[in-house]
């Protein structure tokens, strides 16, 4: 069952564990559904990609071979960096005047 992310597209996160522990990065992508977040440039995957036609490749389009892109990262394993202090945090979610607001638990910074 997925619950809503507290983590959106745009904010920057830090790697907790993992093979690209400590490292920090932007959120490209976001999946809900999935639990899972891509991060900007962290957990590199190859990939093979399959050619298409000469056309395409000539028009700028995708050419094939072994490219390497970013994988998905579980929600569980990053950690949203405040934009202030740089440090990472854990996120709250407040009710304010009818409006939901998320919260860094760290310093109780508001962060939309």
């Amino acid at each position: 069952m997925a619950r809503n992310t507290r983590i959106k597209q745009d904010d920057n996160v830090k790697v907790i564990t993992g093979k690209d522990e400590g490292k920090t990065g932007k959120v490209l992508r976001v999946e809900p559904k999935k639990n899972r977040l891509y991060v900007e440039h962290l957990n590199m995957v190859k990939v093979h990609q399959r050619p298409r036609s000469v056309k395409d490749a000539q028009k700028g389009g995708k050419v094939g071979g072994v490219i390497e892109k970013e994988g998905p990262i579980h929600v569980s394993n990053v950690m949203l960096v405040e934009p202030k202090s740089g440090l990472a945090s854990r996120i709250g979610v407040e009710h304010k005047d009818g409006k939901r607001k998320r919260v860094t638990r760290r310093s109780n910074e508001e962060l939309d």
